[in-house]
């Protein structure tokens, strides 16, 4: 293997050569303050997941270090997200209920390594694109059903009584049912520490809200008793380093559907966090790379007994903040995670399970982001449909089927747009040679007698072709023009149906006596044009380089033609 390739393959051998001693300090600070954020919510994320504390420690362990050698985003932090979690969460709840005899640790760490697989063959597959297949309205939907998802969840816990788990409304209704039984400390607890969380992310947002909370609340349940007063704790949890934990292969058929989903969502939460945080003169995440490094975190990540990893916003977030120069801030909160369980797992079990739960509330309802929802009405209505569309699905058919409902969602909404092309008339801004679509606010643009200018902008093919013929044909119809002139600069393709039906229109104005002329044709689609029936019969005179020349020259065109006309009869 060359050395271009093995750096290639390990990008630590392409920044750690080129890293400067100025930025440790920098790094360490960062990496510190990631853990502090980091550690908490991997406590909270186990716990959306239905498993032991010390598998979400494990978690922001094991991947990290992974990622920190192979990934190619500087701040991106990996552990896990309330996504991956509730989605994994919906697997092992299937198939380690209680009393089953399943380890539910064992079901994780299967699930983490079938993820990691997966990313990886997606590497080899080149499937790196894969990363745009939701839309970012459909994606902030789906997130936003998740958040109401996990909330409700989690209710009963900050409510401190216990209800038979059966889908988000089901759930809903029978939480109300069960008011009555709300153990008052362990409201107070949940309530009072949620009431932590947002005054310090609103007048502190330097500390890490999770990471006070949970301190307070252990201090508090071991300084007051609070078990004593009816406030369920964690309990015993083991610490130590990351025992080894062997995948089970007879999991494989009932776990692959949900890991596919996993898979999908935690490879574009990474790109997209990776994107974002990104600041100029950085290197660009690369998604095949990424695919690389997320399946090596997740299948190492299994044999530890994590749970499937992925980039966390939040905590992205912190770390690009803090002042992160390279991966190694990473790897840096990664032994934050690591030091939790050789030295701090004991504590752990004095928190109350109200404290776990009021941080996984306040870590969910960022993801449903109402300005976001707004901003996509604003912009265009269609697409907040999708994007509530999203939403429901999550709620009504749940996690997994929700991710499908989101894909489908993408789908139809791009199809739907390919469907309808934009065909509309166009006029000239007076005084200038630009033109532009009609509309009230320009009543003073200038059009031509006789002359009909339309625009057709997208790809023509054979599933959107009669919508935009019927749409030219109306226009036709409406102002009965003597020539027609398609500005074809924003046709980026023409398929071959495409191509037959503006044959047929060609035919049919020159039977009515009138002409169709293309104009602005990009390489691509004039070779097509001109190896085709419409090109013997447009010939050159009507395929115009610009809207001016056409203007300019398809009047004496017309004349033409009617004297052509005229003398033929005579």
């Amino acid at each position: 293997m060359s050395e271009a390739k093995i750096e290639k393959s390990w990008p630590v051998l392409e920044w750690l050569p080129g890293y400067r001693r100025e930025w440790l300090t920098a790094d360490v600070v960062a990496g510190v303050t990631t853990a502090a954020v980091v550690v908490p919510k991997a406590l909270a994320f186990a716990t959306i997941a239905g498993l032991p504390l010390q598998a979400g420690l494990a978690t922001a362990f094991v991947p990290a270090v992974l990622y920190a050698l192979i990934g190619t985003s500087r701040p991106l932090s990996i552990s896990t997200t309330a996504t991956i979690a509730i989605l994994a969460g919906a697997q092992v709840s299937q198939l380690a209920p209680e009393g089953s005899g399943i380890s539910p640790l064992t079901v994780a760490a299967t699930l983490s390594v079938i993820v990691g697989a997966m990313l990886l063959a997606a590497r080899l597959l080149r499937l790196g694109a894969v990363a745009n297949l939701i839309s970012d309205p459909v994606l902030t939907g789906f997130k936003a059903g998740l958040g109401l998802v996990i909330i409700v969840d989690q209710l009963p816990k900050l409510l401190g009584f216990h209800i038979t788990k059966a889908g988000f409304f089901r759930d809903v209704v029978s939480i109300g049912r069960h008011l009555g039984e709300t153990s008052v400390p362990t409201l107070l607890v949940g309530a009072g520490l949620l009431a932590l969380i947002f005054l310090l992310e609103h007048f502190a947002p330097k500390l890490p809200g999770p990471l006070v909370a949970v301190v307070a609340a252990i201090a508090a349940s071991s300084a007051l008793g609070l078990a004593a007063m009816g406030v369920t704790t964690v309990g015993n949890v083991p610490g130590g380093f990351p025992p080894l934990t062997l995948p089970t292969g007879s999991l494989l058929e009932e776990l692959w559907p949900g890991a596919v989903g996993i898979a999908l969502m935690s490879f574009i939460e990474t790109i997209a966090v990776g994107r974002a945080f990104r600041q100029k003169g950085e290197p660009q995440p690369d998604p095949d790379r990424e695919l690389v490094a997320l399946g090596a975190a997740n299948v190492a990540g299994g044999f530890f007994g994590c749970m499937p990893s992925g980039g966390g916003t939040s905590q992205s977030a912190v770390s690009r903040s803090a002042g992160a120069k390279s991966q190694l801030c990473g790897a840096v909160a990664a032994l934050g995670g690591l030091a939790t369980l050789l030295f701090l797992a004991p504590l752990l079990g004095l928190m109350p399970s109200a404290a776990l739960a009021a941080v996984v509330v306040a870590t969910s309802i960022p993801l449903i982001k109402i300005r976001d929802f707004r901003a996509i009405a604003r912009i265009r209505r269609t697409e907040l449909v999708w994007a509530l569309a999203a939403t429901a699905g999550v709620m009504v058919l749940g996690t997994l089927k929700g991710i499908l409902v989101a894909v489908l969602v993408s789908v139809l909404a791009l199809a739907a747009q390919s469907i309808r092309p934009a065909v509309y008339e166009i006029r000239r801004k007076r005084g200038t040679p630009y033109y532009r679509h009609v509309s009230p606010e320009h009543p003073d643009d200038e059009s031509f007698p006789g002359l009909l200018l339309v625009r057709i902008v997208g790809r023509l093919y054979f599933l959107n072709v009669q919508w935009a013929m019927d749409a030219l044909l109306a226009l036709i119809q409406k102002f009965e023009p003597r020539a027609v002139l398609i500005d074809c600069r924003p046709l980026i393709d023409l398929e071959y149906t495409a191509l037959k039906a503006l044959i047929e229109a060609e035919e049919t104005m020159r039977s009515q006596g009138g002409l169709l002329c293309l104009v602005s044709l990009n390489h691509h689609v004039r070779e097509m044009v001109e190896r085709s029936p419409l090109g013997a019969a447009l010939g050159r005179e009507r395929m115009f380089f610009t809207l001016e020349q056409a203007v300019a020259q398809v009047p004496a065109l017309l004349e033409r033609a009617g004297a052509s006309e005229q003398g033929t009869k005579g």
